[in-house]
Formats: structure tokens, C-alpha cells, sequence
């Protein structure tokens, strides 16, 4: 601990907070503010990547009208009579859907392939520095994406490198919050600790919905530059006051504060290695990575489990609109609007998961449990949810509920137990590499479901369902040796704690 007044005086947040409190801060507070700083940050990284499944129908109002189909009325109104009336060149053509589908597809595909170098990276370097590069990088290519619009720039490629460019930001979130994060917290509770904090992912998509669709009446450049900015100054934030790791800070635990207070869990409250010399840890390797027990078959699971979750991501709003919900069409800021119960959902649904998957410590059968309940419920949703509003939104939370759980559970706690898994022998570099590796997988699944959907939408949404209902089941079938293994497991737990009448006679 000898570094940690050196490790200290660079966090001028910290020391801020020490002085207005007048004393050191308790391990407890340096636990809450991770949690806050994390959120925050992971909240903004989705805010800007909603605003162009927002923004899609007013930089291509037409393409409803090719297909026989005009539900936007709101972008004829008086509020949006800028030029934008008729779109914005190059996404206004007969081409102008597929345009903006590549838009995704190329975002979505630099995103998952930086994912795995951003958690090579994140393991070899300061995260909180790295962090703040990808957190500011990405909110000033959102914005240069919305300078377009003051620019009068018409140029796809323009729009083109600016998604790719912004994707590759991007990439640098998720391995580094989730290596913060599981520096600070300990396994027994972490199911339900990252599942409430996993809320994240849909609080930050429903405030970029939201403020997406409330600056569209300014004009659309808004909607990239506004949570641009947000984010940046967030990014400033993490800079100033986030700790990576108790060492970093010198945070010794109090004796009253560990999450891990139960039986053998107290002797590992922390995710960190019990040398002090962690420096001479060596950040473990892609290929040894994907070899830690369980990486794979989680990872797997993930491509398919993102599949499903980022096509709801990028067409909900477009598929509400385009939908005839009790015999009445919804314009896009209203659809918009509904489309943020799929992301409410999502946060119970993550909640859920993680505390059902600490009760039972069964990570695999949760995770498989939800994805096959998923099955019925897109069903659900897709037959009965043009019936009413209300019916919709009820379908729709449930969705979320059950597609965001896993999602949630396998990017969070199960990237933080297999980061530290009992084959890494205590060296915690591992984190972030794991991390990316599951996430990066999802993230190429990720970049498929809204692919495949923009062609076979064209043709039938009913085939999108099916596609997402053969998603979910084969995401759960990936699991299910590691489910088998659960279970034996539980049924020896449970014969060894009921114990047998021959059990005292061969002691």
C-alpha cells in the first residue's frame, strides 16, 4: 500500500470529497461512487447509441411510403416544417432504408471486433485513463454526426466513417466498467449488485430516446450533439474522480463493509489479487482466455441472446409505427416513446436475473431459464399486440423483461466470475480480456439480428419473430451442458446436506 497517497493525489475528485467531508473516505463510499461513476458512464455510451433508431424515420421519412405505408404524420407537422419535411439526403431515396441499414451494420461490426483489442488493451493499461479516451472519443464523433445538419452535408461516407469511427469509441465501455467494477465487489451478492446496476443499459436507452425525440423539433443534429455532450462531460468525470481498484486509491476495507460476510465467502471480499507485488501479474492471453471453463459457451450464448436484444434495440420504434395498434397507426415520437417499455422491462428483467441467479448460484440455469421464456412471449407479443395500447405496452414490458435478463446477467456477473475463474489462479488481469471476449461474441450477433431484419422485415415481420424465436431457443441450448452441470451439482448439495443414516458408521 505504499503507492496509494501517490495513487490518491491523482484522483483531484477524491481529494475534492476528502476535503468537503474533512476526513478519509470509508471503503463503502469508494464502493458507492464506482457504482454511480460506472452507471453514469455505461448510461451514456447506450443514450448515443439510441439516437439513430430515433432519428431513422425523420432522415427517412419516405420509406414507409414506398412500401404502400404512411404513418408518419408528425413529420408533416407545423413543429418539424424545416426541410426536413421531406427527409435528408442521401437517406431520403428509394435506397435510403438500406443506406441507413448500413449505417448499423457498420457501427455494430467495428464495435464488436474493437470489443476484443479494446479488452487486450484494458487489461495492460489504466482503465480510468482509457475509459475517459473512449467515453470522450465517442461523444464527439456522435456529435460531428449531428454537425451534418448545420454542415449540409450530404455525403453517406461522410455518415459512414463517423459510425465507424464511433463504434471503435465505443468499443472501449463495457471491458472497462465491468474490470472496474469487479475490482470493488465480491462474488456473493454480485448477481444482484450488477443486476440492478446493469439498469444502466436501459436507463441510458430510454434518456437517449427521449432526449433524441424532444430535439428533433430543433432539427435532428440535436439529437447526436446534446447526448455528444453529455457524454463527454461525463467522460471528464470519470477522469477526475473514478478509482480503478482499492489499491489505486489506498481503500482498506472496514471490517463491517464487505458484501461477503457469510461463511468461506468472507475470506474473498475482493476481486483482487492477495499479493501486493500486482505488478508483476501478467495480463493473460486471447487464446488462454477463450480457454477458461464456461468463456465459450456463455459467449456463444451472448451472440445469440444480442441477437435478439439489439434488433429490438434498432426496429422496435420502427416496428411499433409501422404497426396498426388497435386499428390506428402511431406516429415515430409517440412509438418512440412506447418502445421505452421494452428498456423498462429490461431493467426488472436484470434485476430479476441477477438475484434469482445469487439465490440459487446457478448463473447457466437462470440465464437459459429466461431466454426459453423469451420464446413465448415474442410470440405473444407479435400475435396479440396490435390488439390495444395497453396490451402492447404489457407484451412489450414482458419482452424486456425476459430478453434483457439474460443479456444483462451474462454481461455483467457471469464476465466478472469467469474474469476471475479458480483456473486463473488469483491473477486478476483477466477481467476486461473475458469481458470483451463474451461481449465482442455478442456484439457480432449483435450487428446480424438488425441486418437480417432490415431484409426479411421487407417481406414479413412475422419471419423476424421466428427468426428472434429460433434466436432465443438456440441461446439457450448453448448453456445447456453447463445447466447439466449445475444441476448434478445442486442434487450433491442436496444429498450431502440431508446426509445419510450409513454416514456415521464409516467415519
Amino acid at each position: 500500500m505504499g503507492s496509494a497517497p501517490e495513487g490518491s493525489s491523482k484522483l483531484l475528485g477524491i481529494r475534492f470529497l476528502q476535503y468537503i467531508k474533512g476526513g478519509p473516505i470509508s471503503f463503502k463510499t469508494h464502493q458507492a461512487i464506482v457504482l454511480i461513476i460506472t452507471f453514469l458512464a455505461y448510461a451514456s455510451y447506450h443514450a448515443t447509441r439510441k439516437t439513430t433508431s430515433i432519428v431513422k424515420s425523420v432522415l427517412d421519412p419516405q420509406s414507409s411510403s414506398s412500401n404502400g405505408l404512411n404513418f408518419f404524420p408528425s413529420l408533416r407537422s407545423n413543429r418539424l416544417s424545416w426541410k426536413l419535411g421531406d427527409g435528408w439526403s442521401p437517406f431520403n431515396g428509394s435506397d435510403g432504408t438500406s443506406l441507413l441499414g448500413e449505417l448499423d451494420v457498420a457501427f455494430l461490426s467495428v464495435y464488436a471486433f474493437g470489443m476484443y483489442f479494446s479488452g487486450h488493451l484494458g487489461d495492460r493499461c489504466n482503465l480510468r485513463i482509457f475509459l475517459t479516451i473512449g467515453m470522450i472519443g465517442t461523444g464527439v464523433f456522435t456529435s460531428l454526426f449531428g454537425v451534418g445538419y448545420w454542415g449540409n452535408i450530404h455525403n453517406f461516407y461522410y455518415y459512414l466513417v463517423i459510425q465507424m469511427i464511433a463504434g471503435l469509441f465505443q468499443s472501449t465501455g463495457w471491458p472497462s466498467v465491468v474490470a472496474v467494477l469487479g475490482k470493488w465487489f465480491g462474488k456473493k451478492k454480485r448477481g444482484l449488485i450488477m443486476g440492478i446496476w446493469n439498469a444502466h443499459t436501459s436507463v441510458g436507452n430510454i434518456a437517449g430516446s427521449l432526449i433524441a425525440s424532444a430535439m428533433l423539433g430543433y432539427g435532428w443534429g440535436w439529437s447526436f450533439v446534446v447526448p455528444g455532450l453529455i457524454m463527454t462531460f461525463l467522460g471528464l468525470l470519470v477522469f477526475l474522480i473514478l478509482p480503478i481498484s482499492p489499491e489505486s486509491v489506498g481503500a482498506e476495507e472496514d471490517d463491517d463493509s464487505s458484501f461477503e460476510k457469510s461463511g468461506e465467502e468472507a475470506s474473498e471480499p475482493l476481486l483482487r489479487n492477495e499479493t501486493p507485488n500486482e505488478e508483476k501479474e501478467k495480463a493473460v492471453g486471447f487464446l488462454e482466455a477463450w480457454r477458461i471453463p464456461g468463456v465459450a459457451p456463455f459467449a456463444l450464448c451472448l451472440f445469440f441472446a444480442k441477437l435478439v436484444a439489439y434488433t429490438f434495440l434498432y426496429w422496435l420504434p420502427f416496428y411499433v409505427s409501422h404497426t396498426a395498434i388497435d386499428g390506428k397507426y402511431l406516429s415515430s415520437e409517440t412509438a418512440g416513446t412506447l418502445s421505452t417499455l421494452f428498456d423498462v422491462g429490461g431493467v426488472l428483467g436484470g434485476i430479476l436475473a441477477g438475484h434469482i441467479s445469487d439465490r440459487l448460484d446457478a448463473r447457466a440455469i437462470t440465464a437459459a431459464s429466461f431466454m426459453y421464456c423469451a420464446i413465448p412471449a415474442l410470440f405473444f407479443y407479435r400475435s396479440y399486440g396490435h390488439v390495444s395500447l395497453i396490451v402492447n405496452g404489457g407484451l412489450m414490458f414482458i419482452t424486456g423483461m425476459f430478453v434483457n435478463g439474460p443479456y444483462a446477467l451474462i454481461t455483467t456477473a457471469v464476465s466478472a466470475d469467469l474474469g476471475t475463474h479458480k483456473s486463473l489462479k488469483g491473477n486478476s488481469r483477466a477481467l476486461a480480456t473475458v469481458t470483451a471476449i463474451i461481449d465482442g461474441t455478442g456484439s457480432i450477433g449483435a450487428a446480424i439480428g438488425p441486418l437480417l431484419t432490415g431484409y426479411i422485415s421487407a417481406k414479413s415481420w412475422s419471419a423476424v419473430f421466428t427468426m428472434l424465436m429460433g434466436s432465443a431457443l438456440i441461446a439457450g441450448l448453448f448453456l445447456t451442458r453447463l445447466v447439466v452441470s449445475e444441476v448434478t451439482t445442486k442434487i450433491e448439495e442436496s444429498r450431502s446436506n440431508r446426509g445419510t443414516p450409513e454416514g456415521p458408521l464409516q467415519v
